[in-house]
This record gives structure tokens, C-alpha cells and sequence, in this order.
């Protein structure tokens, strides 16, 4: 089959019609549409029919031992049967000449990787079966096979006139394995031999418009040292393998922008994937190496363990979009470049954006202190707060300071780590000391003072920006979660209950990554992190022992660490004071003791818990408060459980001090205390009957 000049053009397929851009690729499918003729020809002839359907029923085994004997018989009937000899004539006519191939195209991809003929006339066979939708029943007839209606490498030495040049492309080197155009490789003589649609028309349609899959990238207007170094490298890049640049930036910052001005000074355009599975991301990177392009990967479809083998293979630039944590020194040395750091906007560059975004509202007094409060509170990114500010201007009317608030929090998800909690409470209804009430005053004093304090009197710069982290220690059940859902309420930050039980995992290093998610995501949404029985996790180190008690200490450095970093406002509460570490002490602002309730709390309690719209004239408050030694919790729970033992089906409700009494029995048997029963007088009589 020869490649010499020529001029004749033979159609590419069986359907009628079809039309390639790519000469190369036109000549190519010409040919093996000439060689598929053929061999039907000789079978028709070899069964003894010139009409007969194929394929006709024939023993395999028969077939292969008959191929010698009739190989003579074959070439016979190719150089006299007039229709073969006309089509080994057509085969014989030299190829046109290629001019300069387009990038992409078949013939840029033959001169490139300098394929042989053979290489040719594979990709075309394969390339039939994305063009030509009528040749699957000739492929069917040539193999006898009327299911197998895409080509094998047995079908490709059968029709290729040099047998044993077919044997390099069981070769896993071969270029058209290596560069993803054959996939999946082949690797036995009954492997077929397929080019994914995108590849496909690519080859043969160089100059249309490429996958929908592969989205542009507009190039980002900064520069980084880093970014610097990373075009210096790439310009000596090896041409043989990829290359891969981390683009490390947290949630929302222009990674893929900045990969793409990295792209442009290079000469080249950067595409981004959206919507590909593991299995079409493979032929979508091949396609963009055929364009000259670039390409942008978020970090897990390059570290997952199943990546497409094209990423080790394609010489193509691939940026990986990586956040803080991921594990981007796990990527294959010799071909990562140095990656590229991206720094958080700080609040003045995110009050510049808000002030960009909502003009109108920063004309208005209160809006400016709104948006002021907002880039302090709310670590956006750029396009987080284009995306924010687009849904504040849709209102249809001039946002108030909730609006934005509540636009910022919409994407706030803390995952199965932390539930959401309602606030039920005011701080008047703490029923607490005076030091204990002056010091939860003092903490919303603080979380209001925070945007002057940073960044008017310039504390961000030694303080990294950070919030607020206080312990609540105490006894259980003397105000600890009430306080902080009141907090909560106060300076209007939605709070989380830490669920410690997802947090801290027995598999070394999981409670780590735990609680990095957890944080990375409250960062930028200026919430309170509540986390009860906080000792749990924030214990003291231990001596080290073991590999456990290693990993076990290196978790408690991390998490106070990053309490020490974290922007918003962390509430510990815990009645083990004694077992919390050290070092986490010193990092707290505020340590607020919660004592047992004295007497006069103890009234107040009680008469705040009492449901309104209830009967209680029967209920001595002043005994109870001077004689039950309970805390508000329990004096709640009591409560709570003497109302559902109190309804009587068509009398009004009415609360009893027979019923109370049993109920705070009730209580003082669950903590295990025991109750001095003559305090109560006459109701003692009662108790000892229980």
C-alpha cells in the first residue's frame, strides 16, 4: 500500500456522503475502506457465493488451519478476479500531498509522533468506527462474526499486505498507545481497536470546535513569584512526559485563572474539565494535547487511584487545582513543577471586592458598616463574593445588613462533622453571678470589637486576623450550652454543635483531616463552634509510649494550632477544667467558671422554667430553691418531667408539689446524690415512701 504522490482520492467510508477535513486522514480511510472491499470480495469467492449473505456459519479452528493452503489461491484471486484487481489497483494509488498539516489533525499526529504505515492504517481502521455508522456489518462479515463489529488486530494483519508489522502495535510503547490515540491499548490479536469520539473528531475535523467538556479558561491579571518559576520551568520542560503544576489556593480563589495566565505566557490556552467521569476524562485530555492546550485537574482526579494512565504518559501541561492539606508531594516527582501558592485575600482586598460589588450600599452609612463587618467576618474569595453580591443585588431592593449576612452563610455546610442549633436563649435569662454575667458581656463587647480592633488599631497583622476562643467549665447542668446558644444570639453568629464522636477517629491521622475539614469550612462563614465535653478532645498530652501516643499528641498540636488561626468564635465547654492541656489554656480569651446555682439563682431558675399558662400556687419556690441543691439543668429536666406526670385528660393543667418533689427525687437519683429529706419539711413524709 503505498504513500508515494498522487492525485486520485477514494471515498473514506461505506456510508455515502462522508467528508473528512484532514487529507491525510481522507487517504488513509480511503484505503482501508479498499482493503475492507476486498477481503469481503474473497470470501464471497472463497464460499463458493458472489451474493450470498456474510458472514456464512464456518468452524474457526477449520479457518486458521486453512489459511496457509488457501494464502496462494488469495493473491490469485487478487491479481485476476477483475473487482479485486481493481480495488488492489485503487489501494496501489499513491497518497496526495499533505501540505501543512493543521494542529490536532491526523496527518499533525503522523508527522509528529513519525508513524509507520502500519500505524496509519490502524488509526484509520479504528477511525472508521467513529465516522462511518454502515461499516460495522463489513467488519462483522471479514471477522464471521456478525456481534464483532469493531476491527481487531487479527482483522488488521489479515487485510494489511506485510503481516508481521502488525506486531509492533501489541507493543504498550507503541505511539498510538502511549499518546491515548488507540483506547484502550491493544494487547492480544482479538483486542479491538477503537479512538474515542472526541479524539476522533478531532483527528478528522481539526479545525471544529472541541468537547463541551473542555471549558476555556480566561487568564488571571497577577503574578506571583512562584507563577514566575513555574513559566521558567516549563520552558524546559521535557517534550516526552507531562508536566504537572499544583496551584495551591484555598476555597474560591482564581487557581484555574491563574493556571491559565501560567498557559498564556507559554503560548498555549487552558481548558477546564466539567462533568467527566474517570472514564471519558482520559480521551478529553488527549484531545486537548491534539489542540496545543492546557490542562486544569482539581486535585483528586490526579491523586485518585483512578486516574486515567494518560496523565503518566501524554506530554501535555496539566495544573492541579490543590487546597491547603492536600497531599500534593504525593505526586510523581520528575514530572511535578514547583507549585504555586495562592494567598487568601486579606480584608483590605475583600472590603476593595465588596465596595466593587455594591456600590449603592456602601454609599449608605449602614451599609458601609454593614459590608466593613462583612469582609471582616466572611474570608471570601473573589468569585465567592462576585457570586454573593450577585444574589444581594437580585433582592430588587437596597440590602439590609441580615440580607447580606444571611447571602454570605447560604453556602455554610460543616457536613455530618457539626448539627446546626436554633438559639433559645437571651443573655438576661442566665441566671449566673455577677462576674460570670459581667464576663459573658465582656465576650459579645469582644466579638463586636474585633473589625475595629484588627484592622483600625492593626492587630490582624501580629494576630493573623484571628477570633475568639473561650471555656466554659463547670458542673453539668449549670448553664454551659444555654450561655453559648445566648452568645450566639447576641452578636448574631449561627452556631454548631461539634459532634466529637465523627471527629475523633481511632485510625491514626483521620482525626487530623477531620478536623482540618471542619475548620477550613467554618473559616470563611463566621460561625461559633460549639464543642461539649470539649476535654474529649482537647485532653492533655501524654508521654509517649507508643506510635498511638505519637499521633494522639501530634493531633492535640494541630487542633490548638489551629484554634489559634481560626477566624470566628470557638466555645468549649467541659466540667473536666483540670484535664484540659496546658498550652490549649494559654491560647483561650476567655475562661468563664459556671458554678452550682446559690439560692436566689435557684428561685429565679424556677420560676423561669415554669410553663406559663400553668396552675403552680400549690408549689413552694422559696423551699424549693433554699433546700434542693440542684443545678439549672436538672432543675429543668424536674420540671419538664412533673408536667407530663401532671396531665389529667378535661382538667385545667396544674402543677402539684407532690408530683415536683417525686420529680426532683427523680433527678437526684440519676446524678447518684443522695437528698437530706428533713429539709423539706412536710413533704418529706413523701419522699420516704418512694
Amino acid at each position: 500500500m503505498s504513500t508515494a504522490a498522487g492525485t486520485r482520492r477514494t471515498p473514506p467510508g461505506f456510508q455515502p456522503q462522508l467528508a473528512v477535513d484532514d487529507a491525510v486522514a481522507a487517504h488513509w480511510l480511503g484505503q482501508v475502506t479498499l482493503a475492507l472491499r476486498r477481503e469481503v470480495a474473497w470470501l464471497w469467492h472463497e464460499r463458493g457465493t458472489s451474493s450470498g449473505t456474510l458472514p456464512l456459519p464456518a468452524d474457526p479452528l477449520r479457518e486458521s488451519l486453512d489459511l496457509q493452503r488457501w494464502d496462494t489461491d488469495r493473491r490469485t484471486f487478487f491479481d485476476e478476479d477483475v473487482t479485486a484487481r481493481w480495488l488492489s489497483e485503487q489501494l496501489a494509488v499513491p497518497a496526495p500531498p499533505a501540505g501543512t498539516p493543521q494542529r490536532g489533525g491526523f496527518g499533525w499526529v503522523a508527522a509528529e509522533l513519525a508513524l509507520t504505515d502500519v500505524d496509519r492504517f490502524a488509526l484509520a481502521l479504528a477511525l472508521g468506527g467513529v465516522l462511518d455508522s454502515a461499516r460495522g456489518p463489513v467488519v462483522a462479515a471479514c471477522l464471521n462474526d456478525p456481534a464483532a463489529e469493531r476491527p481487531t488486530l487479527a482483522l488488521l494483519q489479515r487485510l494489511w499486505d506485510r503481516p508481521a508489522d502488525v506486531l509492533e502495535l501489541l507493543d504498550l510503547g507503541s505511539p498510538l498507545s502511549v499518546h491515548g490515540l488507540l483506547d484502550p491499548p491493544p494487547t492480544s490479536w482479538h483486542s479491538p481497536l477503537e479512538v474515542a469520539p472526541a479524539v476522533g473528531r478531532q483527528l478528522l475535523f481539526p479545525g471544529g470546535p472541541g468537547p463541551a467538556a473542555l471549558e476555556p479558561v480566561m487568564p488571571w491579571d497577577g503574578t506571583t513569584a512562584a507563577h514566575e518559576l513555574a513559566v521558567a520551568r516549563l520552558r524546559t520542560r521535557s517534550q516526552d512526559r507531562p508536566s504537572l503544576v499544583p496551584v495551591v489556593g484555598p476555597p474560591g480563589s482564581p487557581r484555574a485563572q491563574t493556571a491559565a495566565r501560567i498557559a498564556a505566557e507559554l503560548g498555549m490556552p487552558l481548558v477546564q474539565v466539567r462533568g467527566a467521569d474517570p472514564v471519558t476524562l482520559g480521551p478529553l485530555l488527549v484531545t486537548a494535547w491534539l489542540r496545543g492546550a492546557a490542562v486544569f485537574l482539581p486535585f483528586p482526579a490526579v491523586a485518585g487511584e483512578d486516574r486515567p494512565p494518560q496523565l503518566s504518559r501524554l506530554p501535555i501541561v496539566v495544573f492541579v487545582g490543590a487546597e491547603e492539606g492536600d497531599a500534593v508531594a504525593q505526586l510523581p516527582r520528575q514530572a511535578t513543577v514547583p507549585r504555586v501558592r495562592l494567598e487568601r485575600l486579606g480584608y483590605h482586598e475583600r472590603l476593595t471586592r465588596w465596595r466593587e460589588e455594591l456600590p449603592t450600599m456602601w454609599a449608605d452609612g449602614d451599609g458601609r458598616g454593614a459590608l466593613t463587618e462583612c469582609a471582616r467576618r466572611f474570608r471570601n474569595e473573589g468569585a465567592t463574593i462576585a457570586r454573593v453580591a450577585a444574589a444581594v443585588r437580585a433582592l430588587g431592593h437596597v440590602p439590609a445588613r441580615r440580607d447580606l449576612f444571611d447571602a454570605c452563610r447560604a453556602d455554610l455546610d460543616l457536613g455530618d462533622l457539626a448539627q446546626p442549633v436554633v438559639p433559645r436563649f437571651d443573655l438576661d435569662e442566665l441566671m449566673l453571678p455577677v462576674r460570670q454575667t459581667q464576663q459573658l458581656g465582656e465576650l459579645v463587647t469582644a466579638a463586636e470589637s474585633l473589625t475595629a480592633v484588627h484592622h483600625e488599631w492593626g492587630t490582624a497583622r501580629a494576630w493573623n486576623e484571628s477570633g475568639l476562643s473561650v471555656l466554659f467549665s463547670g458542673p453539668p447542668g449549670t448553664g454551659k450550652t444555654m450561655a453559648a446558644e445566648a452568645i450566639a444570639r447576641a452578636v448574631d453568629m449561627p452556631i454548631h454543635r461539634i459532634d466529637l464522636s465523627q471527629v475523633v477517629d481511632k485510625y491514626i491521622g483521620e482525626t487530623e483531616k477531620n478536623l482540618r475539614r471542619l475548620f477550613d469550612a467554618a473559616d470563611a462563614a463566621d460561625v461559633i463552634l460549639f464543642f461539649d465535653e470539649a476535654d474529649a478532645l482537647f485532653g492533655r498530652r501524654t508521654e509517649v509510649k507508643d506510635a498511638h501516643d505519637r499521633y494522639a499528641n501530634l493531633e492535640i498540636s494541630y487542633l490548638l494550632e489551629r484554634m489559634e488561626r481560626f477566624t470566628g468564635m470557638a466555645v468549649l465547654a467541659s466540667n473536666r477544667k483540670k484535664d484540659l492541656d496546658e498550652a490549649f489554656m494559654r491560647r483561650l480569651r476567655y475562661v468563664v467558671q459556671f458554678p452550682l446555682p446559690g439560692a436566689d439563682e435557684r428561685r429565679r431558675i424556677w420560676r423561669l422554667v415554669l410553663p406559663t399558662g400553668v396552675d403552680v400556687s400549690d408549689l413552694d419556690l422559696d423551699l424549693l430553691a433554699e433546700h434542693v441543691p440542684l443545678a439549672g439543668g436538672h432543675i429543668r429536666s424536674a420540671v419538664f418531667n412533673a408536667c407530663l406526670q401532671s396531665v389529667r385528660p378535661g382538667e385545667p393543667p396544674r402543677l402539684e408539689m407532690s408530683t415536683v418533689v417525686r420529680a426532683v427525687k427523680d433527678e437526684f437519683d440519676k446524678l447518684g446524690r443522695a437528698v437530706n429529706l428533713d429539709r423539706l419539711g412536710v413533704h418529706a413524709d413523701q419522699l420516704k415512701e418512694r
